[in-house]
Parts: C-alpha cells; structure tokens; sequence
C-alpha cells in the first residue's frame, strides 16, 4: 500500500491514504501564508491573554473542589459520618482507580466531540458531585460520593491537553502547562484559605463546617460551568464564538496566524480532526518511550498523595490549631507554584528536560530526609519549615507531559497517550493513599520511610526516554 509522507524539520510521520486529509478541514490553516515574528508574538500574546485564563481557571476549579476533602477530614469529617483514617484511605484509592480511567477516555472524548464542548459538561457534572457531598450520612454513601467525583473530574485535564494542543507550539507548552499546575497549586492554597474560614461555620443552620465547605464549592463550581460554556472557543479561528467572547479574541489575519503557525510547527496537527482509533490505543500501549513516561510519573508523583491529604493534618500535629493549619497550606502551595513556573519557562528556554527531574527528585528527598529526622520535640516553626520546604519542590510533571508529547507520533497516539499520563498521575492514589496510616500518626515516619525509597528509585528511571 503506498504512502502520503507528511514531513517536518525532525521528522517524517506514515500516513496511509484513507487517512491523509485534505488540510483544508483545518479551518483557519494557510500553507501560504505569510507574517513577521512580531506579528505571530502579538498572536500569541492575545492568546496567553484572553484564551489561558480560562483554561487556568477550570483548572483552578478543579483544583478546589479535589482538594477540600483533605480539609473536610481535618474538619472533622471522619468523625461526623463515623469511620476513621482507614476508610478515608480506601476513599482515596478508589478515587485514583476511577480518576485514571476516567482519564483515559478524557483525551479520546474530547476528539469526538470538541474539548470546547467537553469541558463545560464535565465542570458542571462535578459541580452537582461536589454540592452532594454535604449531603452524605454514612459509610456507603461517602464511598459513592467519592467514586462518582472520580468518574466527573477525571477526564478534564486530558481534555485540556488536547485543547492546548490546538493553540500553542511544541516550545511553548511546558510554560504554559506549568501555569497550568501552577494554578493547581494557588488553588489549594485559597482552599486551605476558604476552609479555615468556613469550618467556623459549624452548627450554622445545622450543618457541620465541612457541609458548608462541599456546598459553596459545589455552587461556585456550577456557575463556573456556565461561564466556560459561554467563553470556550473550538479553535484559535473561531474566537468569535461564544457570549463571553465580546466580538472576538482574534481579528481574521491572526486567526490564521494563530492556526497556521501550530500546524507549521507540527505537521502532525494537519491530522488534528481524525478520530482516535483501536489501531492508536495499540500503538500506544506497546510504545516503550511512552512507558518510560508513564513509569517516571507512577513513581515520581507517589508521595503526593498521603503527603497532599494529610498535610493539614501534619501541621495540626506541630501545635497549630484546625483552622491555623488549614491556612498554612496555603504558601506551602504558593512556594510550588512559583518553582514550577520559573523551572518549565528555563526548560522551555534551554530544551532540558531530564536533568530538572533530577534537580526537583533531590529536593523532594531532602525535605523528607528532614521530616523524617527531625526529633518530634522540635520548635513547631522548624517543622513547619520542613513542609514548606517539600511542598515548595519543582513539580516536573508540565515538563514530563511536555517531553513525552514532544516524542509521540502521530496525533492519535499522542491523544491516547495523554489521557495515560493524567491516568497514571493518579492511579498511584490506589498504593499511595495507602503510605500514612493512623498507627503512624501523627509525625506518620513509616510512610515518610516508603516515601523516601519511591523518591530514591526515580533517580534510576529519569532519563530513560
């Protein structure tokens, strides 16, 4: 069978006939098209300017509304609806398992059907989850609540990274995938914020703190939904679209700009509108530089989930009460975000990738080296330092993201692929939910011990792909 060759500066990319497509189905796309650098810099201004902070809000509300439960337990959750910290664990780990499945089909729904269409219904789907947790009375009933939040929230962010992909280049998108999990981060800061203000709700009409936190959340979720449904443009050339758009982000000369120069800096984006097929997930599931990817985000983000749950709790054991501890998330996730950033903008910089792992791995290990040999008896504020310090390491998972799309071809395993990634960047949950355990509380050294040694073994897998 004879083959049409699409090509660009590193690579040359099979595409069967029935597959090519003729590239005017790439709306917006001009293959004679002509501009200066300055003209494609002001694109892409406008673009960080009017389409980026409504990818970096849905994540921001994303964000919120996963990490509330870690402050609802510290708010007395557990207590309230009569379970302890082992079915708050096995909440996690069920979490995880549907997150990441949830994931996978993320990236594939939103080829079908439009991440701009896609992401609204899944805000609002988890909008109403997050507002039916301050309904729940028991055991069963939290175990539901958890599973289904799981199911709603876990296909956004693979959904994002095929919407990124439509409007920025290869270079560019570590930067804008660390604002991404940036914001992740100042998002649970003001959620530790907001908690440590609504827990003082307790008794008002009735309802526990942690009931008021589920249910202003839930409404600010919701409402979200709407505002994406009415801002979210399909493509760089349709910025028209949308009641929120106010007569367009882009005028028509930039909306090919702002096409044409995605699609020149990856030919593979002349393929952006076929469907994902079986042939793909195959692909996919037997490439090992994708599997490289996967093991080093499996290993490597392992302790952030009993680390990330039970942080408020942490702190509440140096001495600082509920509401203090709570708060004191909050320049712990600031610290983070602000190293990720400037960490993904060098690397965009310089093309590195492999050596930041490095760099942030042995932060992570120092820090916990720290938690963990600290004598109990030291200065609350010494310890509350130690926390500080771990939450404020370089996350390189935008990067991790970024290398593994740099090394994946063509588009439908690329698409495939980054629902994988957002599911293995969960699917650590099932294991991890399980390193603090309430025998160990509340300085938690085993789970700190189980944590140092997944630190320890991503050295060996950072640099394989």
């Amino acid at each position: 069978m004879s083959k049409v060759i699409l090509s660009n500066e590193k690579e040359e990319v099979a595409v069967h006939p029935e597959d090519a497509f003729d590239p005017t189905r790439v709306e917006g796309y001009d293959p004679t098209l002509e501009y200066t650098e300055e003209e494609e810099a002001r694109v892409r201004r406008l673009i960080d300017i009017r389409f980026m902070p409504w990818i970096l809000f849905s994540t921001f509300i994303l964000n919120m509304d996963r990490t509330n439960i870690s402050n609802a337990v510290s708010g007395g959750l557990p207590k309230h609806l009569g379970f302890g910290y082992s079915t708050y664990n096995n909440g996690t780990s069920l979490y995880s398992v549907l997150f990441a499945i949830a994931a996978f089909f993320g990236s594939i729904l939103a080829k079908r059907y439009g991440p701009h269409r896609v992401i609204p219904a899944m805000v609002l789907s988890w909008g109403l989850v997050t507002l039916g947790h301050a309904f729940v009375r028991n055991e069963a009933e939290y175990y539901v609540i958890r599973a289904l939040i799981a199911i709603t929230e876990g296909g956004v962010i693979p959904a994002t990274l095929v919407y990124l992909g439509s409007w920025y280049r290869k270079n560019e998108l570590a930067t804008r995938l660390s604002w991404f999990w940036g914001v992740q981060s100042l998002a649970s800061a003001v959620s530790g914020l907001m908690a440590s203000g609504l827990l003082q709700m307790e008794g008002i009409a009735g309802l526990n703190g942690w009931r008021w936190l589920f249910i202003v959340d839930g409404v600010i979720t919701i409402v979200s939904a709407f505002l994406f449904w009415g801002a979210l443009p399909s493509s760089p050339f349709h910025t028209k679209e949308g009641f929120l758009n106010f007569g367009g982000w882009l005028n028509e000369r930039q909306s090919h700009i702002g096409v044409t120069r995605v699609v020149r800096d990856d030919l593979l984006k002349l393929q952006y509108n076929i469907k994902v097929g079986w042939k793909d997930v195959w692909e996919t599931l037997t490439d090992y530089k994708v599997w490289g990817h996967l093991i080093i985000t499996l290993i490597g983000l392992s302790y952030n989930t009993s680390y990330g749950k039970y942080l408020p709790i942490i702190i509440n054991s140096f001495g600082f009460n509920v509401y203090v501890s709570n708060a004191l998330t909050a320049p712990n996730a600031i610290f983070g975000c602000i190293t990720m950033i400037a960490l993904a903008r060098h690397s965009d910089k310089t093309g590195i990738r492999g050596w930041y792992g490095v760099f942030a791995n042995c932060w992570v290990l120092i820090g916990f080296a720290l938690l963990e040999f600290l004598p109990d008896n030291s200065p609350m504020g010494v310890l509350y330092f130690v926390t500080f310090l771990i939450s404020g390491a370089p996350s390189v998972h935008p990067l991790n993201i970024a290398w593994m799309t740099e090394n994946t071809a063509p588009i439908g395993k690329r698409t495939v692929a980054s629902g994988l990634i957002i599911g293995f960047a969960n699917i650590y949950g099932v294991y991890a939910a399980q390193f603090y355990q309430a025998s160990d509380a509340p300085r938690f050294h085993v789970g700190n011990f189980i944590i140092l040694a997944f630190c320890s073994d991503r050295l060996d897998f950072v640099f394989k792909p």
